[in-house]
Parts: structure tokens; C-alpha cells; sequence
């Protein structure tokens, strides 16, 4: 399994999302009700960055192409477009680790955070 260290939690304001580049892949972080997620941070449909998007509840929308995906899943949930990856997330000593090994979204995904407390 490969996870990487991302940032600290506290970094992480509530209900916006905010990008990370690591390595060639950007990941997107979204702090919702004190539940961290990640997903991928491009839009599968062209390169726009998720975490420029507008997050409303669970759904991040493209700020592009107007698509929304679930971020708890990676599931697109409007347009006829692919679902980006969902990562599982854990919190270790208020740090931020992402499974980058992440494959496409997943039912494990959904319990993806471990210990969210700040």
C-alpha cells in the first residue's frame, strides 16, 4: 500500500476543497463536517481542477464543465461523465495520509476516514 503524507488536518478548512500535486498526480481534499475525503483533482471529462470547484454537502462541482461527483465515492452524480478516483484517507497524529493506490471508486472508499478529529 502505498500512502503519503499530505498535510496536517488542521490545514484543512471546512467545506472548501483545496488541491495537492504529488508527485504527477493531483489529489483534492474536502474537510466536511470534520470528515476528510480525497479524490482525484482533474474532472475526468478535460483538465479542470476540482478543487477550484464548488463544493455543496458531499458533491464537488466542475468549475468548467458543471459536472458533480460525490467526493465520499468519486461517482459522477450529474452529466454523462466518468467517475474520477475516490482515495482512502487516514489521520494519523492529526496528519493527513492518502492511499494513493486508489483505483477507481470503490464501496471501501466510503469509510475512508479513520479519525478525523483535529
Amino acid at each position: 500500500m502505498t500512502w503519503k503524507h499530505i498535510c496536517a488536518a488542521t490545514e484543512l478548512p471546512e467545506g472548501e476543497p483545496v488541491g495537492f500535486k504529488i508527485g504527477d498526480q493531483r489529489i483534492a481534499l474536502y474537510k466536511i463536517d470534520d470528515e476528510i475525503f480525497a479524490t482525484d483533482d482533474v474532472c475526468s471529462h478535460a483538465f479542470a481542477l476540482l478543487s477550484t470547484g464548488f463544493l455543496e454537502g458531499h458533491l464537488v462541482e466542475c468549475p468548467l464543465h458543471g459536472a458533480m461527483f460525490d467526493v465520499r465515492d468519486g461517482r459522477c452524480r450529474s452529466g454523462a461523465y466518468k467517475d474520477v478516483r475516490a482515495f482512502k484517507v487516514e489521520i494519523r497524529d492529526r496528519e493527513v495520509y492518502v492511499h494513493l493506490d486508489g483505483g477507481p471508486a470503490s464501496e471501501d472508499v466510503r469509510d475512508n476516514v479513520t479519525d478525523a478529529t483535529p
